[in-house]
């Protein structure tokens, strides 16, 4: 019989943790099978499983001596469970991400053409408005950037309450002329 398989789970872990490649191996031979088997039963995955055992034996090779083990048994148990929990809280990480993906295919992109188009329209109308006399200009933006009341703006340019509701009106004209009646709708709703 072997010398390693007389050592107890201590001694081949102290050796183990001193580089002891045969006694890492002897611990993986006592315990691999057990260790997968309650990983299974808890995951149910075989995959996930053996990632699980497969990370517990990586980490059990990288404790550095001097770590204090009194359970071998209950060490590796406890690796395992504390693996599954992290497997659990990745998947749970993964699945937001996932949800938040899918919600963006669906919806993002519809939002994503949404805003391109109000931006081009904007564009579009304020070139318009540019292009408008600059006194019917002066009082539109006036009255649609700033806010302004009828009143307000005839008080400011020193004209008639009359006159800056016709400037209006004709700018509104020109504007559905040159942008279309539906576009002009969407501009006036977003800036009034």
């Amino acid at each position: 019989m072997d010398n390693l398989q007389l050592r107890t789970d201590l001694e081949l872990l102290a050796s183990s943790m001193e580089g002891d490649r045969k006694a890492f191996a002897e611990i993986f031979e006592r315990y691999h099978d057990l260790l997968y088997q309650h990983a299974y039963n808890k995951v149910r995955d075989r995959d996930e499983a053996n990632d699980v055992i497969q990370e517990v034996f990586v980490k059990l090779w990288n404790i550095k001596a001097g770590t204090q083990v009194q359970n071998l048994s209950a060490y590796l148990y406890t690796m395992v469970r504390n693996q599954i929990f992290s497997l659990i809280q990745h998947k749970e990480v993964v699945s937001v991400y996932s949800n938040s993906f899918q919600d963006f295919k669906q919806n993002g992109s519809v939002e994503a053409d949404y805003l391109i188009r109000e931006k081009q329209l904007n564009e579009i109308i304020n070139k318009e408005i540019a292009a408008l006399p600059p006194r019917m200009r002066e009082i539109f933006e006036l009255s649609r950037k700033e806010y302004l009341s009828n009143k307000q703006i005839a008080e400011k340019l020193n004209l008639s309450e009359h006159t800056v509701a016709d400037q209006i009106k004709k700018a509104l004209k020109q504007l559905r002329l040159k942008v279309g009646g539906p576009a002009m709708i969407i501009f006036y709703l977003l800036n009034k």
